[in-house]
């Protein structure tokens, strides 16, 4: 870190304190604790990847400032209760990533990818372990410490891979097609009764859950290829609103099949502009 970075560090932290000032600080800023701001923080990390996802570079610039700001705004609530401050939870990140590296940090040559991936994973279960004894739970299975506030894709695919750690999944990625073929038959099946919700609701979680066990045989993220999936329906659908307008027309007066028509042409208007599937510019 270069002296200007530690002077422009100490700034935000200094901001920090005179905004929690209990006298003349702001108003907003005193109201907050760790519950009322968690909700910003996570929604400073979506527009992270938001930027990431964009190749905004500028912007992603911009979001990583108000997330560090999000980490100095916990750490400083912290440091009033007298728990921590924001060295310590820098002193907390640096211990932990040399503690992870032993190949970078302690003179273990190994470079195997696969191997490394395994140590990972062990010292993960370890601090788990650690974890769980501190709390007072004994049980420290494979699954423990994967916090359910993630986004459902994100969570399940964390889910599997730690239970594909232990041996728990299919050898190769025919049995996953075989597997998503029997939900999505399932599903059509409960579909098929009257007032089953609660059971199509299962079955089209099956369905999803499998669709993320396909991702990871892929070597895919199944969250980045749904958002993929959303930026290009977005990107379709406002060419599609443009060829519409442009003909003066609106969707009130179109059949299905207009509409269809519409989402090709807009479709084919994109694959001459050469925009990419991932472009939401419309």
């Amino acid at each position: 870190m270069t002296a200007k970075t530690k002077t422009e560090l100490q700034i935000l932290l200094d901001i920090m304190v005179a905004l929690r000032h209990p006298e003349t600080g702001c108003p907003w800023d005193l109201s907050q604790d760790f519950k009322s701001i968690s909700a910003y923080t996570i929604e400073e990390a979506y527009e992270v990847a938001d930027a990431i996802e964009r190749n905004n570079l500028p912007e992603l610039k911009d979001e990583l400032g108000d997330l560090l700001f999000q980490v100095v705004f916990h750490s400083r609530l912290a440091e009033e209760q007298g728990a921590f401050d924001f060295n310590d939870v820098v002193a907390a990140i640096n211990e932990k990533m040399i503690r992870r590296h032993p190949h970078v940090f302690a003179g273990d040559s190994t470079t195997d990818k696969a191997e490394l991936g395994r140590q990972w994973e062990q010292h993960k279960q370890l601090e788990r372990n650690r974890k769980q004894s501190d709390n007072d739970n004994n049980h420290a299975g494979a699954l423990a410490g994967i916090i359910s506030s993630l986004p459902a894709l994100r969570w399940s695919q964390k889910i599997q891979k730690r239970a594909a750690g232990t041996g728990f999944d299919w050898p190769d990625i025919q049995p996953v097609f075989d597997k998503l073929e029997e939900e999505l038959g399932e599903l059509k099946e409960e579909i098929r009764r009257p007032n089953n919700q609660r059971r199509i609701l299962d079955e089209l979680g099956d369905v999803l859950f499998v669709c993320v066990n396909l991702a990871m045989h892929l070597q895919l993220d199944a969250e980045q290829a749904m958002r993929h999936a959303n930026y290009k329906f977005i990107s379709r659908f406002n060419t599609m609103e443009q060829l519409i307008e442009a003909d003066e027309r609106s969707f009130a007066n179109l059949s299905l099949q207009q509409m269809e028509a519409y989402w090709e042409r807009a479709k084919a208007t994109l694959a001459a502009k050469g925009v990419k599937k991932t472009d939401a510019s419309g």
